[in-house]
This record gives C-alpha cells, structure tokens and sequence, in this order.
C-alpha cells in the first residue's frame, strides 16, 4: 500500500513536471512575444554582428527576452545569425521572430538621381544600404575596374543610372557597383546603341551631353529642342557655350559643391578649365553630373530645327525662347536681362 502511494506520488509530480514543462514550451515557442503597438518593427543586422548584437536590437521589441533566448537556442540561431533587414510583425511568437530572421531578408527601394559627384552618390547610396560612403566611394574608383569596362575618373559618373532598383539591405559597396554596372549595359540597349551611333556620338558622350540638357531644363517635354541646338551647334563647330558647363567648372576649381550659383558672370566665362565650354570646343570630357534617363533620351532623339540659341522665358518660367540667328537671340535676350536686373541675383 506504502509503495503504491509512492509510484501514485512519482506518476502525479511527473505529471505536474510535464505539465509545467509543456507549459513552458507552449509559453516559449507559440505565445506572442512582441512589445511594440505598430503593426511591423524592423531590424538591421550588419554583416558582422553576432547574436548579442542582434539581442540589442530586439530586446526592446519583446516581452519577454528570456523565452525568446530559450527558444533561439534550441533552434541554433545563436550562432548562424544573417544579415540584413528583417520585419517583426505584432503578434509574433518567438518560433516566428527566429523563422523571420533565419530566412526572410527584405529587399529595400534603393533610389537616386541628379548626384554632382561620385562622392554625393556614395553619400546617398550609403543612406540606404548596410555599405558606408567610403567604401562605396572606394569601389566607384578603382582605377582597374574602370579601365576594364572602358571608363575613365572624368566619366565614372556616367555609369549609374538614376532610377529606382530593388536591392538587399546588406548589399556590399563592390556588389553594389557591380550590379550599376549590369543595369548600365541593359540600359544601353542595342536600340539605344545604335541611335547614338546614328547621330554620331558614343554612349558617354551623349549621357555627359544629355548632363547639359538636363541641367538646363527641368521641363521634360522641352528636353528634345534644347537637345537639337547643342546637335546644331556640335555640327557647326560652334561652341556649345553651356552656362551649367561653366557653374561645373567653378565648383569642380575651386572644390566646393555645396557652391549655389543662380548667375554666371562675364569673369566666370574666362575660366581655364575642360568643362568651361565658352572657351573649349565639343564635348566636356565627362558628365557634369547624372542626368535623368529622360535627357539620355531627348539627346538620342533630339528635335530636328534650326534653332542655335535659347534663353529662358520670363513669361513662361521655366521653359525658353529659341532663336536661329543671334540677332533673334539678343532680342530675346533684353526681356530675360531687364527681368534678370529686378532681381537680387547677383551670383
């Protein structure tokens, strides 16, 4: 009777222990874990971060961190951590959080568009993946990798497209600077190629020339004409006498493009410099910075006319006056300088 109390014992704290043990699985693994009211919270997980870094970030967005280590343990996260972004959505359980986090990296919307420079591009870049502006920076100029795909420092710029590309977070500054590279071959499609070898220019002339065109006007719908008078004036041997050429030059001498220039001065035009294009001939030696894929293409069709001048049109800003004799032009030009002189813009 004795040992039968005994094993009745043993059997119910054996029980009350399985009990309480499958309590606190069920506790650990299914119940919701989660600490914040938004509907997601996101996590950014470096390429070298271990798990106590992990832990930093996720500890604030938990209940209960002690189940979450429990459970993280028993599923060998600790060890295998990825990077990358990863969403933890409200209401999650720890078996949740630690399936989100072993497999369900989230692409980012990566974007840019006009950058000056190499630099401001890494400095965007870096804004929105794990790589950081030097390195970025690095990659973008290493002199082998532009040599080996027939760029120059003068025309790095032209090889990034301004758009917006579907990326991994944890995207490395070389894996970055690859995938421009790709995405800048398909953007030259052989269609592209081929209407830039009809009107007589290569690929990184028209996207340094579409650089102009860009600059000059923000109006899409104008991009085409303005496109035809420097097509006029290239087949002329004309100069192409680009104000936003000679800004370029002012900010690349003396180093400073945070500069704001709204008036080129007659001074300004005797600058010595490639880019100065009232005193140099064709093309500038590269892109005076990334125009959009709508000037790539109003250079690549550009409005046929007869047109070699164009100022902008105080009664109706942002758009222009064109002119095909510089008689025309000057006439023009006195209502822009009469408006232009009722301004405070002397720079």
């Amino acid at each position: 009777m004795y040992i039968r109390r005994i094993l009745i014992a043993v059997v119910l704290i054996g029980a009350i222990a399985g009990m309480a043990f499958a309590y606190f699985v069920y506790n650990a693994v299914f119940v919701p874990n989660t600490a914040f009211e938004n509907e997601k919270a996101f996590i950014y997980i470096r390429s070298n971060d271990n798990f106590n870094a992990v832990m930093d970030q996720l500890e604030p967005l938990l209940k209960n961190k002690n189940t979450f280590l429990a459970v993280a343990k028993r599923k060998s996260y600790i060890g295998n951590v990825k990077s990358g972004k990863y969403a933890i959505v409200k209401g999650m359980n720890n078996n949740d959080i630690i399936n989100s986090l072993r497999s369900k990296n989230i692409p980012v919307q990566l974007s840019f568009n006009n950058r000056e420079t190499l630099e401001r591009l890494a400095g965007r870049i870096a804004d929105q993946i794990e790589a950081d502006s030097l390195s970025l920076l690095e990659e973008f100029k290493d002199t082998e990798f532009l040599q080996a795909n027939g760029f120059e420092p003068a025309t790095a710029l032209a090889m990034y497209v301004p758009n917006s590309y579907e990326f991994f977070w944890d995207t490395s500054a070389e894996e970055f600077r690859d995938r421009m590279y790709t995405e800048y071959q398909r953007f030259w499609s052989e269609e592209r190629k081929s209407k830039a070898k009809k009107i007589g220019l290569t690929p990184l002339e028209v996207v340094s020339l579409a650089s102009i065109v860009h600059k000059e006007t923000a109006k899409v719908d104008e991009r085409p004409r303005v496109a035809g008078v420097y097509m006029n004036r290239l087949s002329r041997n004309m100069l192409l006498q680009a104000d936003p050429t000679v800004i370029y030059a002012i900010k690349k001498e003396s180093g400073n493009f945070d500069t704001i220039i709204k008036r080129v001065l007659y001074k300004d035009l005797e600058l010595d410099s490639p880019y100065n294009t009232y005193k140099y001939a064709g093309i500038p030696p590269g892109p005076i910075a990334m125009p959009d894929i709508s000037a790539v293409d109003a250079v690549l069709n550009f409005e046929k006319h007869d047109y070699l001048y164009f100022v902008a049109n105080v009664e109706n800003f942002g758009y222009h006056k064109f002119a095909k004799t510089l008689a025309q032009h000057n006439r023009n030009k006195q209502s822009y300088v009469r408006w232009l002189n009722t301004t405070d813009i002397r720079r």
